[in-house]
């Protein structure tokens, strides 16, 4: 049956005020990602005892609960996501103080609950209802000139980058810092307090070089790479070198025999050896256009909260998506950052499902309604307001 703009369901609003071509970008990232899976995974099974499509099954577990979650979030009125992103911000700290004492420890770092056989990871989780949180936080900030939200969202920023240091999880907290930099900074804060963070950021990973003997062996050996170890980026980087514009072909790559983080971390690399550096260019295009097309979107917002919350959840996307892309040519030192969508992880696919189907909701084009409650016109300039201190 052929959808017309006079369906007023939920489904048919939503389908006429969604951004189509965004959202067709998304679903395709996520498909090539689960046949990527089926690629660089079963090598890195069959070496850890298991079974040759283990992880292949396990992200199909995890991907079809993410699929549903990305549409079902993406219904969801703005002011839904804050309800929801405030739970599972709480939920999720609860969690990282959680493992911080029974957590699962794995080469060093407490990160994982184990569950049903399934290992979660918290700040996965965290993430993407931060980046709400304090959009909500930075727009209560300008609409109500009594609300600390600049206060809040510095004391939570604090609050969520210890919890994180803890474990020790540098390269999440990195990731965190960035998209509230930059949501600090779209805020209109002043020049001068953008400095001063900066300067925070600087002196803080300082003393992470300083206290933790791992960052400063990787950011030794990015700087000096005679000094150490530094196999992993040599392999990957000359996968792309092997691998050449148009790729070996599929399965013909060797790094995913080789790297035992080829199915997470270096996927990208696994890509240029078998598919060539014209698939990789291919993804970065899509990447790109994601995030490009979700800023404008976000940019165009009349409302400050969906401005800030859909802006934060692209970054948050495009942020993570550049820094798996720079450790794998070798441009930063490697920090076991997934590749959005692409890299195997239940965890990671989950939240990056919660967090692009709110961006994907957040930019939706907003109706006017009538006293009746139903809508009546579908108008881009018309934007909902999050009046008030309701979350």
């Amino acid at each position: 049956m052929k959808a017309s703009r006079e369906d007023q369901s939920i489904l048919g609003v939503w389908w006429f005020t969604v951004d189509r071509s965004m959202l067709t970008a998304i679903l395709l990232l996520m498909i090539f990602g689960l046949l990527m899976s089926l690629a660089a995974s079963p090598p890195v099974a069959l070496k850890l005892g298991h079974e040759q499509y283990f992880f292949v099954k396990r992200q199909i577990l995890f991907f079809i609960p993410g699929v549903l979650l990305f549409f079902s979030v993406s219904i969801l009125s703005p002011r839904s996501m804050r309800k929801l992103s405030l739970f599972l911000l709480i939920i999720s700290v609860l969690l990282l103080i959680f493992i911080l004492v029974w957590g699962v420890e794995i080469n060093g770092s407490r990160r994982w609950i184990r569950v049903s056989g399934l290992s979660l990871q918290p700040s996965e989780f965290a993430k993407p209802g931060f980046v709400v949180i304090i959009a909500w936080l930075f727009a209560q900030s300008i609409e109500r000139r009594d609300m600390p939200g600049n206060e809040l969202a510095i004391a939570l920023l604090c609050l969520l980058c210890g919890l994180l240091i803890l474990q020790p999880d540098l390269g999440q907290t990195l990731l965190v810092v960035l998209v509230w930099g930059g949501l600090y900074f779209l805020a209109g804060t002043p020049i001068s307090w953008v400095a001063v963070v900066f300067c925070a950021a600087i002196v803080g990973s300082i003393g992470a070089y300083l206290a933790f003997s791992h960052v400063r062996e990787r950011v030794q050996n990015f700087v000096n790479p005679g000094v150490g170890d530094t196999f992993q980026t040599d392999r990957a980087l000359q996968s792309f070198v092997d691998g050449g514009w148009l790729g070996r072909g599929p399965g013909e790559g060797q790094l995913k025999h080789i790297l035992p983080d080829a199915h997470t971390d270096f996927i990208f690399s696994v890509i240029g050896e078998e598919y060539g550096i014209m698939a990789c260019l291919g993804i970065l295009a899509l990447v790109a256009f994601i995030v490009i097309r979700g800023l404008i979107s976000a940019m165009k917002e009349g409302d400050s909260f969906l401005r800030f919350a859909s802006a934060g959840l692209i970054m948050l996307f495009g942020s993570q998506t550049v820094i798996n892309m720079a450790v794998n040519i070798g441009l930063l030192p490697t920090k076991g950052m997934t590749f959005p969508f692409i890299s195997y992880g239940g965890s990671s696919l989950i939240s990056m499902s919660l967090a692009m189907g709110m961006a994907v909701g957040l930019t939706r084009r907003r109706s006017s309604r009538m006293n009746s409650g139903k809508y009546i016109s579908i108008r881009p300039s018309k934007r909902v307001t999050s009046g008030g201190f309701r979350v």
